[in-house]
Order: structure tokens, then C-alpha cells, then sequence
């Protein structure tokens, strides 16, 4: 049944019609459609050190570098330096990979784009 409080040829809402500073995060990805064969750079970072050129000067084959994440921590996936979500390392077909395990919300992420 229709609504009668709601005309029959009203218009719907459009983007400027969005309250300023709450961007429609839904909307504003069906605007970006256009962009989706544009490639990116994805990392997964294990974690990280810091060393005097010396020590690195120093490393051989069998050196190790300690990382600042203890075992177990989540692997942050960033594209283009953005972090994106985190996950696990995982092996298939002999290959590395990464489970993931929390992926940030798209607002967020445009959020943190746009800062």
C-alpha cells in the first residue's frame, strides 16, 4: 500500500542534500566506481626496527633483526600507507599470506585518507 504522507513523484535525497561533515560513506564509493582498475600498492607489515647503519652495515644470511611486534600480534595491511585492515600470516601453496582478520570501516579509512 502507498504511503500517502510521502508524494508519489518526490525527489530522493541526493548527495548535497547530506548533512555537512557526515558524508554518505555508501554514496561516496559508488562515486569512485570508475577508479576501480586503478592499481595500488599493498604492504603487510610484520613489524619494524630500528638499527645503526652500522649493525646494518653488519647483517649477513644468517642475522636476525629483532621487530617490535611480539609473536602472535597482527600483520597491519595498508595500501599506499593507509592501514586497511590486520590479519595472520598464513602459508598456501608454499606461498605467504594474509588471513584477514578485521578490515577498518570505509569511513575511516576515507577518513584517514583525507587528513
Amino acid at each position: 500500500m502507498e504511503n500517502p504522507a510521502v508524494p508519489e513523484n518526490s525527489a530522493q535525497p541526493q548527495a548535497n542534500d547530506l548533512p555537512s561533515g557526515q558524508p554518505d560513506t555508501e554514496l561516496m564509493l559508488r562515486g569512485l566506481e570508475f577508479l576501480k582498475d586503478v592499481p595500488l600498492e599493498i604492504t603487510v607489515e610484520l613489524g619494524s626496527s630500528r638499527m645503526t647503519l652500522g649493525d646494518v652495515l653488519a647483517l649477513g644470511p644468517s642475522s636476525l633483526i629483532e621487530l617490535n611486534k611480539p609473536n602472535g600480534e597482527p600483520l597491519d595491511v595498508k595500501v599506499n600507507g593507509v592501514l586497511i585492515a590486520r590479519g595472520e600470516a598464513v602459508v598456501v601453496n608454499e606461498r605467504f599470506g594474509v588471513r584477514l582478520t578485521s578490515v577498518m570501516e570505509p569511513a575511516r579509512v576515507l577518513k584517514s585518507i583525507q587528513s
